[in-house]
């Protein structure tokens, strides 16, 4: 079943954002805080709060992207990142009970990918990576044009990839900069606009380290695109130069040659994402089926 007119919900750890999308036209959309620390009821209380701010009748399916493991079928999340009440939780049934419509969940990650491939710059390609930049690493995959998203959601971690004396997310994302540097990358970046020579030191290290993650990518995947995405990505100026070094080492240099590594320029790209698992809910949520005796609420 594909749908038109539906609700895309981005889940984060401090708030959560929802928006009303019929084909590629966010109509309405609404973002609020949530009390992340809270009990499991509160903060569902809160992300259904935020969805009913953009619902109307026209909504026929809503779409969620979660930061932890997502099992598609069942709508079942588990361990939720900086919600730490959400250990196991069926969001999806939930929901659906909620607001009467079929309802996709899928790992954040993901959803960015989908974004991309969809609405972004990844549209019309058949192998595409979208690589989230912030506190950690993520990863999304879409592979022969569709996406990818393994067992448990959790396809593509290339974060996880041992590295150094530790694993690629310590060295590719904000943990860098805190744990070498005791900075954030935010504060990195200011500075490194000023012309301050550390800073910039600091982003030409973060650039070999990442040009390394890609390498990794590009030896498993061979992709047509990797999108970056996150916090960390808007320093691309202050970073690019040393990443594409990294990546002269690859072996099969024409190939490597051929790979385009943008940086997201859709601000809502982790909402339309979103949407489009709702848009095209077979793909994505297959047996995920709305109980037609639930009584609308609305």
């Amino acid at each position: 079943m594909q749908y038109h007119t539906v609700i895309g919900v981005d889940l984060g750890g401090t708030n959560v954002r929802a928006a009303r999308i019929t084909g590629e036209k966010i109509e309405d959309s609404f973002a609020m805080e949530i009390s992340a620390r809270a009990e499991s009821e509160v903060v569902l209380q809160q992300v259904i709060d935020c969805i009913a701010k953009v619902k109307n009748h026209d909504v026929e399916a809503i779409g969620v992207g979660v930061p932890g493991l997502v099992e598609i079928e069942s709508g079942m999340v588990y361990d939720v990142v900086n919600i730490p009440s959400w250990k196991k939780i069926n969001l999806s049934e939930i929901l659906q009970n909620e607001f009467n419509v079929p309802v996709a969940i899928n790992n954040d990650a993901n959803c960015f990918v989908l974004g991309e491939a969809n609405f972004g710059l990844a549209k019309g390609y058949d192998h595409v990576v979208g690589i989230t930049l912030g506190t950690g690493l993520g990863s999304g995959l879409v592979l022969n044009g569709k996406l990818y998203s393994g067992a448990n959601s959790g396809a593509g971690e290339f974060g996880m990839l041992p590295y150094k004396d530790f694993y690629y997310e310590y060295y590719c994302s904000g943990q860098f900069f805190q744990t070498f540097y005791q900075t954030t990358g935010q504060q990195a970046y200011q500075k490194a606009l000023q012309g301050d020579q550390t800073a910039l030191k600091m982003f030409e290290e973060f650039g070999h380290n990442l040009g390394n993650a890609l390498l990794a990518v590009f030896y498993a995947l061979d992709p047509q695109i990797i999108v970056l995405g996150g916090a960390v990505s808007k320093a691309f100026l202050f970073f690019e130069k040393a990443m594409r070094q990294s990546l002269k080492k690859a072996v099969f240099q024409k190939s490597v040659n051929n790979l385009r590594i943008e940086v997201s320029r859709q601000p809502h790209i982790a909402l339309l994402g979103a949407a489009a698992l709702a848009m095209d809910f077979d793909r994505f949520a297959e047996k995920a089926v709305i109980d037609e005796n639930v009584q609308d609420i609305n």
